[in-house]
């Protein structure tokens, strides 16, 4: 048997290739969209893929199942458990084969049993690998895809937070613990093999190590130390990270099938005479560095640097606007392959970063200041300063006239935000407030990226406070309860 591991850093995804070394067959267990790395793969190691076997219907990622099925015939082994509107619609027009607790399917000589494990999601399996060319009659390790990752579990709120599914949360939550209890009954031997390491928001507490075992998750991970069930659900729906709002798309993406790329050319780089035009009617997203787009930019374009695109994009992009770049040369390839793994299609093009800046159309600057500058107008209240973090640092600590508005809903709020005021943005570090100063510009606001962030306040001494001492009554504390 072959086993090949894949991982996006970007999305924090991993993905596997199993080939049967004897019948020369491979399968790809929940493989991404950017699908030539499994052939290239297959290809050099002399294996004919032949299937795809997907643990549920994804939320972060586009799935590359529909991809490989359209391009190379593989078939498909898709979930048949959970109710009716989370059933695969595409599978009906491939090979398929949708499996349900207990199946059994071969890829060779190669054995996956499977096991209905829900509560990430209704329809969440896992697959229990037995390598029968080898000799062996008992499985040596088990996929998990989001339902077991090293140090962590699945979260079962996703379908509430992100797909709107009310009361979907507490009902995963007790799912998920029955899946756990069988989980601590497979033998401590078994290889863990997790779809999603730390980084991904399919869980809290992800850790780093790309596999593990069923006994050292038993030992040490967490979520499978508690004995009843209700303390289970306090903890698992506790503290989650944001749910990124384009997981609702992507989880109704890959139910009624992803687009079919192919092989055909990603568009490249356009006329820098039709910028004008389209800044002002679609979404331009320029990917340069904060600090150089901070210091020259085109009125009206977004910041989202090249390193922090697979993390924000999906929370900023209106999925149905026509997005433009502006990019370097050596970027562009790689921005359309992270866009289009979230399901980002309606890039029509860029512009290059050298021919803007020859062009004279970057007319436009913010200015970033110090802590030290900015505290005595912020505590006079001669601006207004918006700390663009995540609920949980803006619970730990926040500056004492900060309000809160966290950069992933920012675009919807842009209306609560309406001042006459300069506007001071804030995050931990300054790099999420430069994403935020790029929005609120291009809306008209007058803005300053609060230099180094909270990290950078804290360090000059200045004064914080946490959500326990602010009125539930200020304006933007939308974490008080």
């Amino acid at each position: 048997m072959l086993l090949k591991y894949f991982y996006d850093q970007k999305l924090a995804h991993a993905s596997y290739l199993v080939g049967c070394q004897k019948t020369k067959e491979a399968v790809v267990v929940d493989p991404g969209r950017d699908v030539e790395q499994y052939l290239e793969m297959a290809e050099r190691e002399g294996l004919k893929l032949t299937a795809v076997a997907e643990t549920h219907i994804h939320a972060d990622y586009v799935s590359g199942a529909r991809e490989l099925a359209d391009r190379v015939g593989t078939k498909l082994y898709l979930s048949d458990e959970g109710p009716a509107e989370w059933k695969y619609q595409y599978a009906s027009n491939y090979d398929s084969q949708l499996v349900k607790d207990g199946d059994v399917f071969q890829i060779g000589n190669i054995k996956f049993e499977v096991l209905h494990t829900p509560g990430h999601t209704p329809e969440s399996i896992s697959f229990l690998l037995t390598d029968q060319g080898g000799g062996a009659d008992e499985p040596m390790g088990i996929f998990t895809g989001d339902f077991v990752f090293v140090g962590s579990i699945g979260r079962p709120d996703l379908l509430e937070e992100a797909a709107g599914i009310k009361g979907s949360a507490e009902a995963g939550a007790r799912q998920l613990y029955h899946s756990v209890e069988r989980f601590k009954q497979l033998p401590d031997y078994l290889q863990v093999w997790p779809a999603h390491g730390a980084g991904s928001a399919c869980g809290k507490g992800l850790g780093a190590i790309p596999s593990s075992t069923v006994g050292y998750e038993k030992r040490f991970n967490p979520a499978l130390q508690f004995k009843e069930e209700t303390s289970f659900v306090h903890y698992i729906l506790a503290d989650q990270p944001e749910a990124p709002k384009y997981f609702a798309v992507m989880k109704r993406v890959n139910k009624e099938g992803p687009r079919v790329l192919g092989e055909t050319k990603r568009p490249g780089f356009l006329d820098i005479g039709w910028l004008s035009s389209v800044v002002n009617d679609e979404m331009v997203l320029d990917l340069s560095p904060s600090a150089e787009f901070a210091e020259a930019h085109v009125p009206g374009t977004i910041n989202i640097p090249l390193s922090m695109l697979a993390a924000w994009a999906g929370w900023l992009v209106d999925y149905e606007q026509t997005v433009y770049l502006i990019a370097a040369e050596s970027q562009l390839s790689e921005a359309m392959r992270v866009l289009h793994k979230i399901g980002i299609d309606q890039v029509q093009g860029g512009f290059e970063k050298s021919k803007v800046q020859e062009s004279g159309l970057a007319s436009e600057r913010y200015v970033s200041s110090s802590p030290e500058e900015l505290a005595p107008r912020i505590e006079a209240g001669d601006v207004r300063l918006i700390d663009v973090r995540s609920d949980s640092e803006w619970n730990a600590s926040h500056i004492p006239q900060a309000e809160h508005y966290f950069l992933g809903h920012l675009v919807d709020q842009l209306s609560e935000l309406k001042t006459s005021q300069t506007v001071v943005v804030q995050c931990q570090s300054a790099a999420r407030s430069a994403i935020a100063a790029s929005i609120m510009q291009a809306s008209g606001f007058d803005v300053i990226n609060l230099a180094g962030g909270f990290q950078a306040w804290k360090e000059a001494g200045l004064a914080t406070t946490s959500i326990q001492a602010v009125s539930c009554g200020t304006a933007g504390s939308s974490t008080c309860s």
